[in-house]
């Protein structure tokens, strides 16, 4: 299997941010001391997200805020409140085995979107472990953000 690289275009901070992770083995990173606009100082935990890219077939890493339910993780798809989904998304949406790093455990799992109810629940999750996301689905009111399972398979 070829080696993943970083997301093309991604922020320089998402870059430096995804250095100083993979270079620490996942001792730093893992939590993201961060203040958004118009919020006070956070400390946020984070993962990189390696996906297949759809159209390339390489392999690409995003790092992104988590939650946990229930043994999974969980992720939105907010691309800061764009109009559009995230190409991680679309990655995963057309292959949703992805590889995970959570700190310094690294682990496969099979994504999915949730939708209903289980959306409702973990949408609520994912305002606690990142507030702006509420903020970011008001821009888009036409986009119902999606929000993520990333169940651990052996």
């Amino acid at each position: 299997m070829t080696a993943a690289t970083l997301a093309p275009k991604m922020p320089q901070w998402m870059v430096d941010h995804t250095n100083r992770y993979l270079a620490s083995g996942g001792t730093d990173g893992h939590m993201y001391d961060v203040t958004p606009p118009n919020y006070g100082p956070m400390t946020v935990p984070s993962l990189l997200l390696t996906t297949v890219g759809r159209k390339s077939g390489e392999r690409f890493i995003f790092p992104l805020f988590y939650g946990e339910s229930g043994g999974s993780y969980i992720i939105v798809a907010s691309k800061g409140g764009a109009p559009d989904h995230p190409g991680w998304y679309k990655n995963l949406l057309a292959n949703p085995e992805v590889e995970l790093q959570v700190g310094t455990r690294k682990l496969k799992a099979k994504a999915r979107t949730a939708t209903g109810g289980e959306r409702a629940a973990l949408w609520e999750i994912a305002l606690k472990f990142w507030p702006p996301y509420a903020d970011y689905q008001k821009k888009v009111p036409g986009r119902e953000i999606p929000v993520v399972v990333l169940d651990p398979i052996a």
